[in-house]
């Protein structure tokens, strides 16, 4: 301010008066400007000083007199108010019974005027007045005693009373609010909320008693509002009020005991309307927390159980709004035990309560609501409520993406119940109507009509999706929101169906007829997709998946953001608290298609399984034309090997396999807030946490190794052979990498011993890859010695055989004793006789599987040896077993990592628990009913004849459990009856579970009884070749890695990579000797059967490497052992040798040759 009154900004004259001299030629400018100092400037800082005060002293007048005015109103308004309760009180003390309504109506304006709630005797005068209202009735005349502005302040007054009474003393009170609502609804329509919280205290304070009258009254004053004719915006206002203020409320017993009473006299459809509304609106969400929003769910779903009357979609769309803001809090609550296992004692930030109440599991009432939803009743009256009224084809889409939204969120928060989902949906019928009438659909044909009906479809199929129209595709919209949402349950539903049907169901020929088929068998092939179906879905499911893996970095731009930053987090370097909470903070939940917690990696998983079942069963049972898979046309297959290999290079610099960093920041993760406003327990932030670090590592990946995306998800679509060169290439450049450029076992040692001459550490390495092993305890020898070499099984081993003198055999290993040690092992550990080892069984064709008893025959030993169960001594015996399964996965592994071919065969669905486990884990396989043909025949056709039984499976009299056996030593076998799910032993078969039931048979046998052996198997194969890498093949595809091609032989591929030596050895007129000659002339007139017994006489196994002889390895070898034509041809296995004499003739070769595969001659006769 300037110390001016003038308002003039101008500088002001500054005069001297003082006589004296200022010698600063700077202080005049700048302290007369701020600083009085002069006589005339004193004088009106002064004047300042004096207005300021006289100021202050009107000030002061004015507040005097405004508390005087403000004191006189009020002792004026207590002597008026005073005045009328003396004239209320004298109304009252006179005798008026025969004129009450003169009563009440001069009694009504004194009433407005003196009542205070918060006073007793102002509350007994309401009691008073109430009588005379109670007695003169609630006729319609009655009403016409007062003018509706009364009335209104009646009905605030009784409100404001209530809240200062029990509820005991409040029926009359209360039955006169609700008559006046009732009558005049706009009474209180502004008043709503505060009237549903008075509602919900008196309903808590009801708890305990049992009056019907009381109940009546409760249930009528709840409901008062809603009921009343009112305007449809006034209407819906008050159902809003209702269930943000009143259902949100957990102590309304009423609606526990007996929803009916008040379900009955609402309006369904307008209820689910407001909560619509409710949930539409984002800042009123806000207000409500996650229990609010949890009770309001469970009571909405309470009133829509017990009322009968059909709302349509509207029921449908309120409940998937309220389940997908809840998603994640349903998911960690409702099963508690299975989900929440960390503690939150590390969390100091001083809001406990707030994480007690989102962690807290859900009350036994709670839970039974939710239970509804994927019981079987409320599936069905799910489809019953959308199909009350058949649905026209061009409703058809509207209303299969809300039942799809609905049902994959449904998913999302209760994934232990997703089968029971599942299969109660698969069951339903959905009617539809066009020109023809009304037709009634199986559920997964209706979806698939909606599905392949969509644009999203329509433009995947017919243009060839790539990476730019995806992108477009998967942007927000509701329209491709909703054809996304149909797309997403079709694949889920089409993927159990996949699981329950076998091979004759899947496409059965159309002579094929039953004469009397199950009603599930029906469901089934009805069900089923024709053909032209399966190529239309195939051609869809390749043509969107491609981009989803090899343009992923394109489709997901946030990889390339912050790249550095997320390669250090994704590689644990760096990633400190705060980076991780700012991530967490800027992070939103993910979502899409409108489905909270699914994301295009969700999308693409979802695609993938469904394209990888019908890729395993077209390579059961072939069904699609050969190349039909095939997408070379996508490369450029000349340098398609080379840029594999470089990509895989580039992903080993980038230390891809540094996985174990994404649970390293558990310890470190705070609170954080979600868009409400609400705290997220600390289970729902590290599965959030764990998404992203996923969704990271997913873009990363994308963006260093496309085409490595691509043979690991989808294999297919590169030819097989292409795929197994790009295998043994990964190999060599490992060996590269492990043994520092000395691929060959000898030059490894010599680099190994390399340095100083007593170098101790090299010799270590050596001595603990070297090993003694005797004929007949070979598995036990080599476990011994080379367990604890764990990984480093890859490295070169040497071996020597000792006999049963302990005398070692004569040879140098050169690779051949190698190769001879790991096929006599290979051969020991999966004896399935009684005297082996019984870590394997095998069917009825010798294809070989983890003994799915071994855990249970081993804990019953123990058992009766009086080892207490989870003591040490058990635990390390369990542990012992799996080792042991671990370690023969590792020499599976190394056959393998060598190239060694063995002659064993494994069943089908254990080869695809190897795949499974390169494209994420074991869990990734999906059993089904084909696959327990390799397991147990037997058990198979029993399941098949339950599935087409067409009597009452109840009269079976079979339950949810299932008998497994354990074999003891002695050959005892003991019975164990053990749950499919719980509460499983009083859970009876119907025809209508019996396809869960056989889901749940299937997925003991396959996956949970043999399960802690196959992960041990897996684990040790897996540290010998990278899951990865075994993801590129299918079942059969591995069976012919492990084991070699099973077609013909090629004679003359096998002459061509055939060595001789001594008197057989080649000169230089390149002709072969006559003796080689009559030998390969043999081989081409013998049977393949009987080439096949020679090859497995030569080299230990009947087929051929996959790409020809030339990949054998030693190769295949003949050498002269004299020229006695009575010796039979020999064999050195471990080398490939064939020791064969020089017979004359070519008849007298064929003879001794024959006879010598026959009779298993060997070193014994060379």
């Amino acid at each position: 301010m300037f110390p001016t009154f003038t308002g003039n900004s101008r500088r002001p004259r500054n005069v001297n008066m003082s006589g004296q001299r200022n010698t600063n030629p700077w202080a005049s400018s700048t302290s007369s400007w701020s600083q009085p100092s002069s006589g005339a400037s004193k004088t009106v800082a002064q004047a300042q000083i004096e207005r300021e005060k006289r100021q202050k002293e009107r000030d002061e007048l004015n507040a005097a007199k405004k508390l005087q005015r403000v004191w006189r109103g009020y002792k004026d308004r207590r002597y008026f108010k005073q005045a009328c309760r003396e004239e209320y009180d004298a109304l009252y003390n006179q005798s008026m019974d025969h004129n009450l309504s003169g009563r009440v109506m001069s009694a009504l304006p004194l009433l407005l005027v003196l009542f205070n709630p918060a006073q007793i005797d102002d509350q007994q005068r309401l009691d008073l007045f109430v009588q005379d209202l109670v007695s003169l009735g609630s006729a319609p005349s009655n009403f016409d005693l007062f003018n509706l502005r009364s009335w209104d302040r009646l009905a605030d007054l009784i409100l404001r009373a209530l809240e200062k009474r029990s509820v005991g003393s409040s029926q009359a009170h209360l039955s006169i609010l609700v008559d006046i609502i009732k009558r005049r609804p706009v009474s209180i329509i502004h008043k709503l909320p505060k009237y549903y919280k008075l509602l919900s205290r008196y309903f808590e304070q009801n708890n305990c008693e049992n009056s019907s009258p009381k109940q009546d009254i409760l249930a009528e004053a709840a409901t008062a509002p809603l009921i009343s004719p009112m305007q449809e915006a006034h209407t819906l206002q008050a159902y809003e009020a209702f269930a943000s203020s009143f259902l949100t409320y957990p102590g309304l017993s009423l609606i526990r005991k007996d929803p009916s009473r008040v379900a009955g006299l609402i309006n369904p459809c307008t209820l689910s309307q407001s909560v619509i509304q409710i949930h539409s609106r984002h800042a009123n969400t806000g207000n409500l927390s996650k229990d609010d929003s949890l009770w309001l769910l469970v009571h909405f779903i309470a009133l829509n159980r017990v009322n009968p009357t059909s709302q349509g979609t509207k029921y449908l769309e309120a409940l998937y709004l309220q389940l997908s803001i809840l998603v994640d809090d349903i998911r960690v609550r409702y099963d508690q035990g299975s989900i929440l296992g960390t503690s939150n004692d590390d969390d100091t930030s001083g809001n406990n309560d707030d994480n007690e109440e989102a962690t807290a599991p859900l009350s036994m009432w709670m839970t039974n609501q939710l239970d509804f939803l994927v019981d079987e009743d409320g599936i069905s009256e799910l489809l019953g409520r959308l199909t009350s009224t058949a649905l026209s084809l061009d409703r058809l889409s509207e209303d299969a993406s809300l039942l799809a939204g609905y049902t994959l969120v449904l998913l999302r928060c209760f994934p232990s119940h997703s089968d029971d989902i599942k299969m109660r949906l698969f069951q339903g019928d959905i009617s539809t109507f066009d020109s023809g009438g009304s037709t009634s659909l199986p559920s997964v044909k209706y979806f698939w009509k909606a599905a392949s009906n969509t644009g999203i479809f329509k433009d995947i199929t017919q243009t060839r999706a790539q990476a730019t129209s995806v992108v477009a595709l998967l942007q927000p919209d509701p329209i491709r929101d909703r054809e996304w949402r149909i797309i997403l349950l079709f694949l889920e539903l089409y993927n159990f169906l996949l699981r329950l049907t076998d091979d004759e169901d899947f496409l059965p020929a159309e002579s094929q007829i039953i004469s009397e088929q199950s009603l599930a068998t029906v469901r089934i092939r009805s069900s089923g997709l024709n053909l032209d179906e399966l190529k239309r879905l195939v051609n869809f499911l390749k043509s969107l998946s491609f981009p989803l893996y090899y343009n992923l970095s394109d489709i997901m731009p946030s990889a390339s953001t912050s790249r550095f930053s997320q390669l250090n987090a994704f590689m644990g370097v760096s990633s400190g608290r705060q980076a991780t909470q700012e991530g967490e903070s800027k992070t939103p939940q993910s979502s899409f298609a409108g489905i909270i917690g699914i994301d295009v990696l969700g999308l693409r998983n979802v695609i993938t399984v469904t394209m990888r079942s019908l890729y395993e069963r077209d390579s059961r049972r072939r069904f699609l034309p050969t190349d039909f898979w095939l997408m070379t046309s996508k490369f450029d297959m000349d340098g398609f090997i080379s840029a594999v290999i470089l990509e895989e290079q580039q992903k080993d610099q980038m230390g891809e396999d540094g996985d174990d960093s994404d649970d390293s920041d558990e310890g470190t993760l705070d609170t954080f807030q979600t868009s409400a406003g609400q705290r997220l327990s600390r289970a729902a932030q590290i599965e959030r946490h764990r998404r992203l670090r996923k969704a990271q590592r997913e873009q990363i990946l994308a963006q260093v190794g496309p085409k490595l995306e691509i043979l690991r998800n989808m294999p297919f679509a590169i030819p097989f052979e292409v795929r197994v060169l790009i295998f043994r290439q990964f190999v060599h450049l490992d060996k590269v990498k492990r043994r520092g450029g000395n691929v060959d076992p000898d030059r490894w040692r010599m680099l190994v011993m390399s340095g100083d001459v007593m170098n101790s550490r090299g010799r270590d390495t050596i001595g603990r890859h070297t090993a003694t092993v005797r004929r007949g305890n070979v598995f036990s020898d080599a476990f011994d010695h080379f367990y604890q070499l764990g990984e480093g099984l890859k490295e070169p081993i040497q071996i020597t055989f000792v006999d049963k003198f302990n005398q070692a055999e004569a040879g140098i290993d050169g690779g051949g004793v190698t190769k001879e040690f790991l096929t006599s092992v290979i051969d020991e550990a999966f004896d399935t006789s009684p005297d082996g080892h019984e870590l394997f069984a095998a069917n009825s064709q010798n294809l070989l599987y983890p003994n799915p008893t071994a855990i249970d025959d081993l804990a019953e030993i123990l058992r009766r040896n009086k080892v207490e169960e989870n003591s040490s001594l058990w635990r390390e015996s369990v542990a012992s077993l799996a080792r042991k399964y671990e370690f023969l996965g590792r020499l599976v592994g190394k056959c393998m990592y060598e190239g060694i071919l063995i002659d064993k065969a494994f069943a089908g669905f254990f080869l695809l628990k190897w795949s499974a486990s390169g494209q994420g884990s074991m869990t990734d396989y999906r059993a089904n009913l084909n696959d327990l043909r390799d397991l147990d025949s037997e058990l198979y056709q029993g399941l098949i004849n339950l599935k087409n039984y067409p009597g009452k499976v109840i009269d079976l009299s079979l339950d949810f459990t299932i008998t497994d056996e354990v074999h003891l030593p002695n050959k005892e076998v003991l019975t164990i009856t053990r749950p499919l799910c719980k509460n499983g032993e009083d859970m009876a078969v119907t025809n209508t579970n019996r396809p869960l039931y056989i889901s749940y048979v299937v997925n003991h046998r396959l996956v949970a009884q043999q399960y802690r052996q196959t992960k041990a198997f897996l684990k040790g194969l897996g540290s010998i070749i990278n899951p990865a890498w075994l993801s590129m093949f299918n079942q059969s595809e591995l069976q012919r890695l492990v084991g070699g091609d099973s077609s013909e032989i090629d004679v003359e591929d096998l002459r061509r990579n055939t060595e001789y030596t001594g008197a057989y050895a080649i000169g230089n007129d390149g002709i072969e000797h006559p003796t080689v000659q009559m030998f390969w002339q043999v081989m081409r007139e013998l049977k393949d059967s009987e080439r096949r017994e020679v090859l497995k006489y030569v080299t230990s196994t009947p087929r051929a490497p996959l790409l020809g002889f030339s990949q054998l390895s030693p190769r295949f070898s003949i050498r002269d052992s004299g020229a006695d034509e009575d010796r039979l041809p020999s064999t050195s296995t471990c080398v490939n040798l064939l020791k064969l004499p020089r017979y004359s003739s070519k008849e007298r070769l064929k003879s001794k040759l024959l006879y010598a595969i026959q009779s298993g001659a060997g070193f014994d006769l060379s």
